[in-house]
């Protein structure tokens, strides 16, 4: 890297990005490295870089990103303890630390997903857990050492505690006898790693031991008394082989470290590698930035790109193209209208991209790679150099004219500026043309006409200007390719506060043909930002008509689905009707057939009316599951009922009279000889009163057949174990339901027993309208057990 590239990256603030690539890495060396970066120039190796910025952001998406919280430097330490030395708690941590990093980021690697070019990295690192375990599992920190770091250690370490409470035992004693009138404070102290007791300066001589210490102000001397010595003395040798222990331990983990040296310092060196990219992908989403299309040909086009060192809430992007349809590009328009940033855009998101950085662009951006990117920008002058405006900005360029050629990208800022207009555009073209034909890409800011009438009239070269709103007489920092732009010097002027007048009179020493020309300008101009407001407006009547075009055709997709869904509704349920009338109408057919069979061959009658309710019950529950047309219509609510109103229950379309209200709000009814309980919402109120008698037949067949349509009465009644008076209810309504069924002969189980209960039931049945006849059971009916009754 040249001399004037290194000052280019300088200019163009790559370090200040760099310093961010920084702030995201977690180790000081992968900070370092991110500091020191500069841009690749072989065009493998920033593809290779890109690539690892996004497999890295790749993981993040994932939740896969390895952490790099315990990598610190390790070189020094294992070189040390590769030459015998040993390491110290601190040392060691940081080994095990590096070991454990290396574990977690080759876990992070999830099994069968796609490879990407960081996997390799991943994979190289060497673990060694039994060594990462023994540390961790020995040095609890800095300044403690674990009890198990050995078995002499804990046998040590249980003997110090063992000394210790002799120790104190003794001085315990002490405090507790006759003796503690002579001590400052009842308490136990250590002075010189030996326990002693605080005694008062006059009365030294009473506690006989040996003075280890004496306070600032004299007043207490803290002795050793001698019955504590011999305790003291084994804590001391105690004490003293804990450390040989210790460094006999940390001696031992130093060997075994020394001993994978060359696997450690492999995996934390792939470790800041890691750390490096993921740092990159980092930075990447607080970009928010995207991976660039390089490209081979040398074209440039970056679309809404943002300079990644301004706030990108209030940053303008600009669409840059360059290399294409020309391969120089000259920026003019107003001071303070974003020339200069403009280069320093196009020049640093270069230099971000290869070095393996994302770019803060939009989808679509392209860019090369370059062999060199030079940059003159700003003022150099220097006193102490004898170098003025001018006199800089032409050492650059003499030094630039040396170093240019295929791949190179230069940048000028005020190009030819600083000297005589005239002298100064001619030396900006002729310097221009002089880089061209080098084959380097240029891109230079200027205010000079002459250059915007060479980039109008040669080929290869394009104007672009940085939008000036000339109402409100402010830059909107927005770039224009092909449009050359103006200095608005008049209006910036004004509007800073110049005279009228001194305006007016340099307006009037301007060149005729350059007023034409800005007038030119100022047309276009305006023609431009009509364009462009009409193409707004038509872009957004386009946007209008495709989101209604498929709003309809969302709504038109909606329709159709819901007919489709419909039509195959009503079609499965047609199926459906149709399938259960074949089956039910089937087996009614089987079932007359057998019936007829059966009656052929003379079967009994009680079996026979079986097979009967049965067949009309499943017809009944197949006309019951046919779909309902309209819901039938339910009856008006009418006011609570009270005792002596005459209700219909609901379900079963009976009238009964209120007897009484219970406390809980039910009613209490008589239907004819049952006693029925009900709550009010399952009755209605049969209002007195006189009603049409067609009405009344209508409403009374309406019941009719709504009971028919419910009825399923069963053809047999138990009533074993009923007396003689209750069971007259219940044969009466179960008749009532044999008849609404229309069952030709129903049982009823009265049992043999005394033959009370079976004489009640013939004799009740006498009296029964409904009895066409009855009869005692035969033989494999239940003989006398049961009575057979043949309706009407």
């Amino acid at each position: 890297m040249t001399e004037r590239f290194e000052k280019s990256i300088h200019t163009l603030e790559l370090p200040q990005v760099l310093e961010l690539l920084a702030r995201q890495a977690v180790s000081q060396e992968a900070q370092e490295r991110a500091r020191n970066l500069r841009p690749a120039t072989d065009p493998e190796d920033v593809e290779r870089l890109q690539a690892e910025t996004s497999a890295a952001r790749s993981m993040m998406d994932r939740g896969h990103a390895p952490g790099f919280a315990d990598l610190r430097p390790v070189e020094a330490a294992l070189q040390r303890a590769s030459l015998g030395g040993s390491l110290n708690t601190r040392e060691l941590l940081n080994v095990a630390g590096v070991l454990r990093c290396a574990r977690e980021a080759q876990a992070s690697l999830g099994e069968g997903e796609q490879t990407t070019c960081i996997d390799q990295l991943f994979r190289s690192l060497n673990t060694n857990k039994y060594l990462e375990d023994r540390i961790f599992g020995s040095i609890l920190s800095e300044e403690e050492i674990a009890d198990n770091a050995s078995p002499e250690l804990a046998d040590i370490r249980r003997k110090i505690r063992g000394a210790s409470g002799k120790a104190r035992e003794v001085l315990q004693r002490l405090i507790s006898s006759s003796s503690a009138k002579y001590l400052q404070e009842p308490i136990v102290t250590i002075r010189q790693n030996r326990f002693v007791v605080p005694v008062k300066a006059e009365c030294k001589g009473n506690v006989p031991g040996l003075v280890h210490d004496v306070s600032a102000s004299g007043s207490t001397f803290f002795v050793e008394p001698m019955a504590a010595v011999k305790a003291n003395n084994e804590l001391r040798e105690l004490t003293a082989r804990e450390e040989k222990e210790i460094a006999r331990i940390l001696a031992e983990l130093s060997a075994q470290a020394a001993d994978d040296r060359e696997d450690i310092l492999i995996d934390y060196s792939l470790l800041v590698q890691l750390d490096l990219i993921f740092a990159k992908a980092r930075l990447s989403y607080q970009m928010e930035a995207i991976p660039p299309r390089l490209t081979g040909d040398g074209s440039l086009n970056f679309i809404r790109a943002r300079h990644p060192l301004l706030d990108p809430k209030t940053a303008v992007p600009i669409d840059v193209d360059l290399g294409r349809r020309f391969d120089t590009l000259v920026i003019t328009g107003p001071n303070t209208g974003g020339k200069t940033v403009t280069l320093k855009t196009i020049g640093l998101l270069v230099l971000m991209a290869q070095c393996g950085l994302h770019l803060p662009v939009a989808d679509g951006s392209t860019c090369p790679v370059y062999r060199e990117v030079l940059a003159d920008i700003g003022d150099e002058q220097s006193i102490e150099q004898s170098l003025s405006t001018f006199s800089s900005h032409i050492t650059n360029i003499v030094g630039f004219l040396d170093e240019m050629g295929e791949d190179t990208l230069v940048l000028f800022d005020e190009l030819g500026a600083g000297t005589d207009p005239v002298e100064g555009a001619a030396l900006a073209v002729a310097v221009i043309e002089e880089a061209r034909s080098l084959g380097a890409k240029v891109a230079a800011t200027t205010h000079y006409a002459e250059l915007k009438t060479y980039a109008m009239m040669e080929p290869g070269v394009e104007n672009a200007s940085c939008e000036f709103d000339v109402e409100t007489l402010r830059p909107t920092y927005r770039l224009l390719i092909g449009i050359p732009g103006k200095s608005n010097a008049f209006a910036i002027s004004r509007r800073l506060g110049m005279p009228e007048h001194i305006i007016l009179h340099a307006s009037e020493r301007i060149d005729r043909q350059n007023v034409q020309f800005e007038d030119v300008l100022a047309r276009l101009e305006r023609q431009r930002q009509e364009m462009e407001q009409a193409k707004e407006e038509a872009q957004r009547l386009r946007t209008q008509a495709e989101a209604d075009a498929a709003q309809s055709a969302e709504l038109r997709r909606q329709l159709e689905s819901q007919r489709l869904k419909v039509t195959e509704s009503a079609r499965k349920e047609a199926e459906s009707i149709l399938q259960e009338a074949r089956t039910v109408s089937n087996q009614v057919f089987n079932q007359l057939d057998e019936m007829k069979k059966r009656q052929q061959k003379g079967e009994a009658a009680a079996d026979e009316n079986q097979r009967r309710t049965d067949l009309r019950r499943s017809l009944n529950q197949a006309s019951e599951r046919l779909p309902r047309t309209q819901a039938e219509e339910a009856p008006p609510p009418t006011r609570p009922a009270e005792p002596g109103d005459t209700v219909e229950l609901l379900q079963v379309g009976t009238r009964a009279q209120v007897v009484s209200v219970n406390k809980d709000g039910t009613l209490r009814l008589q239907a004819g000889i049952l006693n029925v309980t009900a709550k009010q919402e399952e009755v209605r109120v049969i209002e007195v009163q006189k009603t049409n008698g067609r009405a009344q037949a209508q409403k009374m067949a309406g019941r009719v057949q709504r009971q028919i349509r419910t009825a399923g009465a069963s053809p047999e009644l138990d009533i074993r174990g009923m007396m003689t008076d209750e069971c007259e209810g219940v044969i009466d309504r179960f008749l009532d339901d044999a008849v609404m069924a229309r069952l030709q002969t129903v049982t009823i189980i009265h049992g043999k027993g005394t033959g009370a209960l079976r004489q009640a039931v013939q004799q009740h049945l006498r009296t029964c309208k409904y009895v066409k006849s009855f009869r005692s059971g035969r033989y494999g009916e239940g003989e006398n057990g049961v009575t057979i009754v043949e309706l009407k």
